[in-house]
């Protein structure tokens, strides 16, 4: 955990031969700390601005095996990731969550309904489960009145699961930090350290989480650099080529009560027939995503989805579920992450381009890429395999060892029912039960109608590392994405909470929520704009 002071207290201990450095703190590079923190090694990672800022907390919010991808005949990324799936639903079964999905099927799809069959007994094939159902047409008509009717042939019920995913990756850096590794955000690397021979052996890391920031060099025997849409970035500091196609991926969130669905969607598009996403979140509902290349001139910036996304998106909806008749106005908030596409220099369409990862070894420096939030756990292994010839120990790192800390046996009595409490304990892990004993009178209520509750809030500003306002309400707990207007009308409770523990003046305090507001507004909003 990082209570107060940590980062003081950190920065004068970075000067000193780390086994291994990691840039990224997004899924990957957590995987990575905690497989290496598991192992023994000295391991610190550097992330530029804040654990799971980029495409780690703007996902489609699933873990899941990738149906599309077969369509794609990319049968390898999609058994990967099936089997990964598989075991996070009973690693980390509170916060990887079963979901029960529908893909209806129209007469005018491009995809025949033998076909979606077939596909259907392959999904099931791979996790070794007989899941899927067919439903006749009279059948998916009357179980699932939402659907447009007008043309529809058939459906079919499939599992796939759903899950916090920045919670995920809080979870496993601050379960990697419990285990002796050190994380570190808002400490930007500025360039990268040579040896005599010009081989990478550490980095010139900046404290971004102030204005003139302190400035350190450091070594390691090992650096790693898994940054995602950002990988080029780092490369060029050893003047290596272009090799990522950073495309973009947008959401929409709708309140459940004027989107109120029970079951994931699978859609196809009316226009495109690209697959896209329904689903049941948070006690939201979203919809999503784009596929299409972000402008290079946006390099730096955060993302947002353009109004042309948003449209795409309404249009499929609409079309799918056109009783609900939502327009623009019903928009909750908004959500884009930039995806780690290693570009194959040869597809024309985005949809097209294979989500397997990669590994490069170019003067030193490894650098791990593309994939999915779904295969971190491969991904980590299978990088740091790559790099045990130069790790104390000449180590193996097998996919079978454990990742998540067990989960306590025992909590503090509290009035909270036992979903809750499950809730909590997939999202907090080994230290649930610190967090309920700290809860203060009111903590323990629900935010809303949500799952979550006020000792979240708390708890997080107090021990969660967090620097800005937007860290705690966009990425330690949602409620930014949940909540009408950012939960800016939250912000009197939210402040009288965590104002205390993140021991910010009054000037400060202010000086966030501009920050926070400025961000929503521009990034997170129904209107969004750079």
């Amino acid at each position: 955990m990082w209570k107060k002071g940590w980062r003081e207290q950190m920065w004068p201990q970075l000067d000193q031969v780390w086994d291994l450095i990691i840039i990224g703190g997004g899924i990957t590079g957590a995987g990575i700390l905690r497989e290496a923190a598991n192992a023994g090694l000295k391991v610190l990672l550097v992330e530029a601005n804040d654990f799971s800022s980029g495409t780690s907390s703007r996902s489609s919010k699933l873990i899941h095996g990738g149906l599309r991808y077969m369509r794609n005949l990319q049968f390898g990324v999609t058994f990967e990731a099936v089997r990964e799936r598989q075991w996070m639903l009973k690693a980390a079964s509170q916060l990887v969550t079963p979901l029960e999905f529908v893909i209806p099927n129209y007469k005018v799809s491009p995809i025949p309904d033998w076909q979606l069959g077939i596909g259907m007994l392959i999904y099931d094939a791979m996790a070794t489960q007989w899941k899927h159902k067919q439903y006749s047409t009279a059948e998916i008509k009357q179980l699932f009145p939402e659907l447009k009717k007008e043309g529809l042939s058939t459906g079919f019920r499939y599992l796939d699961s759903e899950v916090d995913d920045s919670r995920l990756v809080l979870r496993v850096i601050l379960e990697a930090v419990e285990a002796g590794g050190v994380a570190l955000n808002y400490a930007r690397v500025d360039n990268l350290l040579r040896d005599s021979r010009g081989q990478v052996n550490g980095v010139v890391v900046r404290d971004t989480s102030m204005p003139n920031g302190g400035v350190q060099s450091v070594e390691a025997g090992v650096v790693i650099n898994a940054t995602g849409p950002w990988t080029d970035e780092i490369r060029t500091h050893i003047d290596a080529p272009e090799r990522m196609r950073r495309t973009r991926g947008s959401h929409l969130i709708f309140e459940h009560s004027r989107f109120p669905i029970k079951h994931g969607f699978t859609l196809v598009h009316p226009d495109d027939h690209r697959m896209m996403f329904a689903l049941p979140w948070e006690g939201v509902s979203i919809i999503g995503t784009t596929d299409v290349d972000e402008d290079p001139a946006h390099s730096g910036q955060e993302p947002f989805a353009s109004e042309e996304e948003i449209v795409y998106i309404l249009r499929a909806l609409n079309d799918t579920f056109p009783q609900f008749e939502l327009e623009h106005a019903d928009i909750l908030s908004t959500y884009a992450g930039i995806r780690p596409i290693i570009s194959s220099g040869s597809v024309i369409n985005p949809s097209k381009e294979s989500r397997k990862h990669g590994i490069w070894e170019e003067k030193g420096l490894l650098t791990i890429t593309g994939g999915k939030m779904t295969t971190f756990h491969v991904m980590a292994c299978d990088v740091l395999n790559r790099a045990s010839r130069r790790l104390p120990g000449r180590l193996s790192f097998p996919t079978e060892k454990p990742v998540f800390a067990a989960l306590p046996a025992d909590l503090p009595e509290v009035s909270l029912d036992k979903a809750t409490l499950a809730y909590l304990l997939g999202r907090y892990g080994a230290v649930t039960p610190e967090m309920l004993s700290a809860a203060q009178q009111d903590d323990l209520e629900h935010i809303e109608q949500f799952s979550g509750v006020w000792a979240e809030v708390r708890w997080s500003a107090r021990n969660e590392g967090v620097i800005h306002l937007d860290d705690l309400l966009l990425r330690r707990t949602r409620l930014g994405l949940l909540l009408p207007n950012g939960a800016q009308g939250h912000l009197s409770r939210i402040r009288k909470i965590a104002q205390p523990e993140l021991g910010w003046d009054d000037d400060r305090w202010e000086q966030e929520v501009s920050r926070y507001a400025d961000i929503w507004k521009h990034h997170y909003s129904p209107n969004p704009s750079k």
